[in-house]
């Protein structure tokens, strides 16, 4: 049986901060992880991507975003492009200009944390 796929954009190689903690709630909870930092090389042990394009693979099940607005907007395109089957913009990733541009390009936004909706609280990941 195939793992659930989900691609972290604003993974980060801090621990302290969501975009890691994000990456171990996936992992932990059995996603096959895709980090989407163009600054890193590898986090947590995974290779990082620099977007969603250069993923190794054709589908992907979730992609979670911990970018800011003004970031995310900009790669709204690309990650309708990606069709994923669930979109998390997670608190603080989201405005009503995003939300709508989202889902004028077929994106059904869940605005929600993506690591309790694996069943995990951020604070059980230690930093």
């Amino acid at each position: 049986m195939n793992k659930p796929t989900v691609a972290i954009l604003g993974a980060s190689t801090h621990r302290s901060k969501y975009g890691n903690k994000s990456v171990r709630a996936h992992l932990q909870q059995g996603f096959e992880v895709y980090p989407i930092n163009p600054q890193a090389g590898e986090i947590e042990g995974l290779q990082a991507y620099a977007k969603l394009a250069d993923l190794p693979i054709d589908k992907l099940d979730r992609i979670s975003v911990y970018l800011p607005p003004k970031i995310g907007i900009e790669l709204l395109e690309e990650i309708a492009a990606a069709g994923a089957t669930e979109v998390f913009f997670n608190p603080g990733a989201e405005s009503e200009e995003l939300l709508a541009k989202a889902r004028a390009l077929g994106i059904d936004p869940i605005q929600a944390c993506s690591i309790v909706d694996v069943g995990m609280s951020p604070r059980e990941l230690a930093d």
